[in-house]
């Protein structure tokens, strides 16, 4: 079965404690009986961005560990704003390998195959506090996405996007990564980032043809959402 959740910002290998925050107690013993009490190791989790509080790859390796050895099943992993410590597909994939963690791949303008659906993404961009989004930074974007989508075409299964900024956030709409979606006959769309009272305004439901569902940590009770 394929599952997806987002937003774990673990800090297991620093001084980032996230338990800080309102609803997030216990939150990493929370996620994992929810995730191992319904994930088995021949299920796949797409994880939505935002995995590590590390601002190097070396550094991340606590983290990664987790979801590599505690946490059921294959995992796909989309890259997130705060994944600082994720520089090339290459060092990535290579420091997952050299470091043992077999249950984690990584998704950066490719696509998988997974039970009869086609797996596509990218991190995305949005304005952040009523700022201008950065149009060179959403433009490579779109043009990650795209590339995600071209390889996904090649597949045989429907196209679901998996990308962790939301592409639409109440009156705001990140047009170059919508207009993919659109050109390339995506029908569901799950994202993350948002957190707290953001969430109220996440949009959950159909616009353009689109299916769009937020699957932020917290706003999915730390509990993994099936994808059927």
């Amino acid at each position: 079965m394929l599952y997806t959740i987002g937003d774990l910002h673990l800090s297991l290998g620093s001084d980032k404690p996230m338990d800080i925050f309102p609803g997030w107690t216990n939150y990493l013993e929370r996620l994992e009986n929810n995730w191992n009490s319904k994930i088995t190791a021949e299920d796949t989790v797409i994880l939505l961005g935002d995995h590590s509080w590390a601002l190097k790859l070396e550094n991340s390796l606590a983290d990664l560990e987790f979801i590599d050895k505690r946490l059921n099943g294959k995992k796909i992993l989309v890259k997130g704003n705060h994944d600082l410590w994720w520089s090339t597909m290459n060092k990535v994939t290579s420091f997952a390998a050299q470091n043992g963690l077999t249950t984690l791949s990584f998704l950066f303008n490719n696509a998988y195959l997974v039970e009869g659906k086609v797996i596509c993404g990218t991190r995305g961009w949005i304005s952040e506090n009523g700022e201008s989004a950065d149009a060179k930074v959403l433009n490579r974007e779109a043009g990650r996405l795209e590339l995600s989508l071209q390889a996904a075409a090649k597949l045989d299964g429907e196209l679901v996007a998996f990308i962790h900024y939301p592409p639409i956030y109440g009156r705001e709409e990140n047009i170059p990564i919508t207009n993919i979606l659109h050109k390339y006959g995506v029908k569901r769309c799950y994202y993350a980032h948002l957190h707290g009272r953001s969430i109220k305004d996440a949009l959950n439901g159909e616009r353009g043809g689109v299916e769009y569902r937020l699957v932020s940590a917290d706003g999915v009770g730390f509990d993994p959402v099936q994808i059927n």
